[in-house]
C-alpha cells in the first residue's frame, strides 16, 4: 500500500495502519507500520517554543514539524512533575493507582524501588510486536537491575537513571572522579557517568543533548539496516536544571538579557537542533514518511530557572494549568492532518492505546490503562473524550492540590483553599472564580473527582525521607478534607 491509499483511509477517519497491518501479516513485512519518535523535553514551558508562542526562544526545526502537522492546544501530562508524569507515559496509568506519584530521590545511588514490573510499559508491547526499541536521555523510573529500561521492553539504553545530569562531560567526570578518589561511595547522580544498556558508556566530550541527539542518529540508523520498526522515546534532559549552555548557542540569543531566561533558551534550541539532525537522517534513510514524531514536555516550566507558562497561571508541580498542560504536536507526513490545531483535551495517558494500535501491538491481558485511543479522533478533528475528565494530584505536605477538566469546565482545589471553578476554553489564564455562580457544578465534578481517587494506593517510596514521615504524621492523603465543600 502507497502514501496515496493511506491518505485516502486518514481522509475517512480510518487508521491507515489498521490496513497496513493486514498487509505487513499478507506480505510478511512490517515495513508499513510507523516509526513512532516520542521527543520529550524536561521542564519546558506552555510558550517556550515558537510553534506554541515563544517571541524569543527560536525554534525553526520544532516549529516547521509542527506547523506541517496538529498542534494540541490543550495537552496534558498525568503529573506536574516529572518521575511519575514519566511513569504514566510508559504504563497509561495515573501514577497515583500505582504507588509512584512521587520523584525517587536522587541523592544516592543506592537506591531499589522503581515502577512496579506488574505494570507492563509500552515499549514491552511494541517489542513484542516486532518494533526495535531504545530509550535516549533521562529514565527516572528506577535504578535497581529490574527497573531499568532493558528489562522493561527497550532494546537499546542510552543515558542516566537520575532525575537530571549536569551537560558538560569534562566538568562531571572530573567531580565524580574527585568523589571516588576521597571513597565516597552514594555519588550524587547528575555528575555519574552515562550508560549503554547496563554498562558504562564509551562516552565523549559532547555537550550532553548533543550527545543524545547523536546516540538518536545512531538508533534510526540501525533499525533502517534492521529493516524493522522502531519506537525511540528520545527524553531530553533539557532545559531542566543545572542551566548550562555552550557559547555558541548562548550567542544567539545575546538580546535576552536576563541570564536564566538566555541559557535557558540556549538549552532548548540545542534540543532543536538535535532534532534537525535526526529528521534529516530520517529523510536520507527514506524514513522520515512513515514517521510518527511527537513532541511534547514532561511537565509545564519552572519559572524560577527561566521557563515561561504564558499565558497559563502556574509554575512546574501546581495543579494550575501551567504545571501539567504542555506544548504538544503531532507530525506524520500525508497521515497527520498538516497546519492545524486540535483544541480538544488530550493526555499523555493516550499514548499507550494509541501507540499500541498504530503498532498493529496486543493490550496485556488484564492491563489497566487510564487513557484511550484517540487517533480517528484526531485525524477526523472530533472530541476524543467528550464528558469525560482529565486530572491532575500533587500531594504537598500535609494537604493535596487536585486539578480536575471536563470539556469547557476545571475545578481546582490549591493550597488548603476553596475549590474553584473556571471556564477554562474563556479562561485560560484562570482568572475568572465561577465556583459562587455555579456551585452546582463544582459539587457534580467534585464528586466525580473524588470517586475516581478510592482507587488510589500508598506510595511505594517518597522523594525525602522528610516527606514520608509527614505523610503518615498528616493522615495523607487527607482526601476527606481534600474533597470537603463548604
Amino acid at each position: 500500500m502507497n502514501f496515496s491509499n493511506k491518505i485516502k483511509f486518514a481522509i475517512c477517519g480510518i487508521s491507515p495502519l489498521i490496513v497496513s497491518n493486514v498487509v505487513a501479516k499478507t506480505n510478511n513485512t512490517q515495513t508499513l507500520r510507523p516509526n513512532i519518535l516520542v521527543v520529550l523535553c524536561d521542564d519546558l514551558g506552555y510558550s517556550d517554543v515558537g510553534f506554541n508562542g515563544s517571541k524569543d526562544i527560536k525554534t525553526p526545526v520544532l516549529d516547521d514539524l509542527a506547523n506541517h502537522g496538529t498542534i494540541f492546544s490543550s495537552a496534558y501530562v498525568a503529573h506536574p512533575f516529572s518521575g511519575p508524569s514519566r511513569a504514566s507515559i510508559m504504563t497509561g496509568r495515573y501514577s497515583q493507582f500505582i504507588g509512584a506519584p512521587f520523584n525517587l530521590s536522587d541523592d544516592t545511588e543506592d537506591i531499589r524501588e522503581g515502577v512496579p514490573v506488574t505494570e507492563t510499559f509500552i515499549s514491552k508491547v511494541l517489542q513484542k510486536s516486532g518494533y526495535y526499541t531504545s530509550a535516549i536521555g533521562k529514565w527516572h523510573l528506577g535504578y535497581d537491575k529490574q527497573f531499568q529500561p532493558n528489562s522493561r521492553g527497550f532494546d537499546d539504553f542510552y543515558g542516566f537513571l537520575g532525575g537530571g545530569h549536569n551537560y558538560f562531560p569534562k566538568q562531571y567526570k572530573t567531580a565524580y572522579q574527585k568523589q571516588l578518589n576521597v571513597g565516597k561511595k552514594n555519588i550524587f547522580v547528575y555528575i555519574t557517568p552515562l550508560l549503554h544498556n547496563r554498562e558504562k558508556a564509551n562516552e565523549n566530550d559532547e555537550y550532553i543533548t548533543d550527545n543524545f541527539s547523536h546516540q538518536a542518529i545512531r538508533v534510526v540508523n540501525e533499525a533502517a539496516e534492521m529493516k524493522k520498526p522502531f519506537f525511540m522515546y528520545l527524553a531530553y534532559n533539557a532545559p531542566h536544571v543545572p542551566l548550562e549552555a555552550k557559547e555558541e548557542d548562548m550567542a544567539k540569543f545575546s538580546e535576552i538579557k536576563d541570564i536564566k531566561r538566555r541559557t535557558f533558551a540556549a538549552m532548548v534550541y540545542a534540543v532543536d537542533r538535535g532534532v534537525g539532525e535526526i529528521v534529516k537522517t530520517l529523510k536520507a534513510n527514506h524514513q522520515f514518511e512513515n514517521t510518527l514524531i511527537v513532541f511534547l514536555s514532561d511537565n509545564g516550566a519552572n519559572i524560577e530557572h527561566g521557563g515561561t507558562n504564558f499565558p497559563l497561571k502556574g509554575t512546574k508541580g501546581d495543579t494550575w494549568e501551567g504545571g501539567y498542560r504542555v506544548p504538544m504536536f503531532f507530525h506524520w507526513p500525508n497521515v497527520i492532518p498538516s497546519g492545524k490545531r486540535f483544541d480538544y483535551p488530550v493526555s499523555s495517558l493516550d499514548f499507550y492505546p494509541t501507540f499500541t494500535k498504530l503498532a498493529g501491538g496486543k493490550i496485556p491481558k488484564g492491563k489497566i490503562l487510564d487513557g484511550k485511543d484517540i487517533w480517528n479522533d484526531v485525524i477526523t478533528g472530533k472530541n476524543p473524550r467528550k464528558g469525560q475528565m482529565i486530572y491532575a494530584v500533587r500531594y504537598r505536605n500535609g494537604f493535596t492540590d487536585v486539578g480536575a477538566r471536563k470539556d469547557d469546565w476545571k475545578i481546582v482545589k490549591f493550597f488548603k483553599a476553596p475549590w474553584k471553578l473556571f471556564n477554562i476554553t474563556e479562561d485560560i489564564s484562570e482568572r475568572n472564580d465561577l465556583s459562587a455562580k455555579y456551585p452546582e457544578k463544582v459539587e457534580q465534578m467534585v464528586s466525580e473527582t473524588e470517586k475516581w481517587s478510592r482507587g488510589h494506593v500508598t506510595p511505594l517510596w517518597f522523594n525525602t525521607e522528610k516527606e514520608k514521615i509527614i505523610w503518615f504524621e498528616t493522615g495523607m492523603p487527607n482526601y476527606k478534607e481534600t474533597f470537603k465543600l463548604p
